[in-house]
């Protein structure tokens, strides 16, 4: 009597199971290095801020070198970095300081429009559902005037701890900057010689990517920051420019930053001059959406990151589940590294 024979496998189903196993080995690898981050997320947002910091001063370092002894090039040119950053936080402030009582009163009158528009046609709201707002938030700051204290309090702490991650990622963007080659090499040297070729091919693409990266964010941002800031001001809009800062800064998130940030100038504009301006702001969201996918995103990032948007998207929104704000950040350059190293390496076995 022969053995039964065992029932066969289809191709499909046995290539399907290969890759799924190893998709499932990716994304543990992939949650992680998140849980990690997670657990100790202030170094590694000071060294990603540091990483960052390099790739956008190193080549400025390295052209005043030319010039200067290494060490001194490297300190002018970050405290020039410093300067600048200081300087734009100082034209914020004292734009806002500048119209300080105008904004007051556009938004006292913003806020008697908006009431006004809410009664009337088509929404048709009772008045006396607007009646005693004021009231009943003053009423509700001072039953909860503890718990405001203490959430006050706990503010205080977690700005010290964005200072120290400030000062760690400065720290090390010193160091990154003046002699990040002989820091990789000293690395390189600690690994075993079979895997050193390799560690050198990964590390070349995965710097080559994290620059571009980082280069093309910045001035993507840059230029939604300008396009956005002129809008707001041809339109009358109080806070232009510190709405054109949050616009800049709320571009280092992908396809929903910008959106967000422009939901906030709208909300600015609904109440300092009504539903007109605010809904041209809103129309702004689809024009600068329309110039950052379809102009920007493929002129500036495409030679850097070659991701498809919907891994863009997931991406971010995976990243901002592991890890709030600062995975929403971190995600899109790490999956274009860990793409762009996978890609190298290939390369190199062909």
């Amino acid at each position: 009597m022969q053995p039964a024979t065992p029932p066969t496998v289809t191709p499909f189903l046995r290539t399907a199971a290969a890759y799924a196993w190893r998709l499932l080995v990716v994304g543990l690898l992939v949650y992680s290095l998140f849980a990690v981050l997670g657990r100790f997320h202030e170094i590694g947002v000071a060294v990603f801020l540091g990483l960052v910091i390099t790739a956008l001063l190193r080549p400025v370092a390295d052209l005043v070198a030319r010039f200067l002894p290494r060490p001194l090039s490297v300190a002018l040119t970050l405290l020039c970095g410093i300067a600048l950053v200081l300087g734009v936080l100082a034209l914020v402030g004292e734009a806002v300081a500048g119209e300080r009582t105008t904004l007051v009163r556009e938004f006292r009158e913003g806020i008697g429009r908006i009431e006004d528009w809410l009664e009337r046609p088509p929404v048709r709201l009772d008045p006396d559902a607007l009646s005693g707002v004021q009231e009943r938030i003053g009423e509700f700051l001072s039953s909860h005037r503890s718990a405001l204290i203490s959430e006050a309090v706990s503010g205080a702490g977690q700005v010290v701890a964005v200072l120290t991650t400030l000062a760690l990622g400065l720290f090390s963007a010193v160091f990154f900057i003046h002699s990040g080659d002989r820091h990789w090499a000293w690395f390189q040297d600690q690994l075993p010689e079979s895997v050193r070729d390799r560690v050198a091919v990964g590390g070349r693409a995965a710097w080559r990517t994290f620059t571009g990266y980082t280069h093309g964010i910045v001035l993507v941002a840059a230029v939604n920051a300008v396009l956005v800031g002129i809008a707001l001001w041809a339109l009358g809009v109080p806070l232009a420019v510190p709405l054109a800062l949050l616009e800049f800064l709320a571009a280092f998130i992908p396809l929903i930053g910008s959106p967000i940030a422009l939901a906030v100038a709208s909300v600015v504009a609904l109440a300092a001059k009504g539903p007109l301006v605010a809904g041209i702001v809103i129309a702004l969201i689809v024009i600068i959406g329309q110039i950052e996918g379809h102009l920007l995103h493929p002129l500036v990032m495409s030679w850097a990151v070659r991701l498809h948007p919907l891994v863009v998207a997931v991406s971010v929104i995976a990243g901002s589940i592991a890890a709030g704000i600062v995975g929403a950040v971190v995600a899109v350059p790490l999956v274009s590294v860990v793409w762009s190293v996978h890609t190298a390496l290939r390369a190199a076995r062909a």
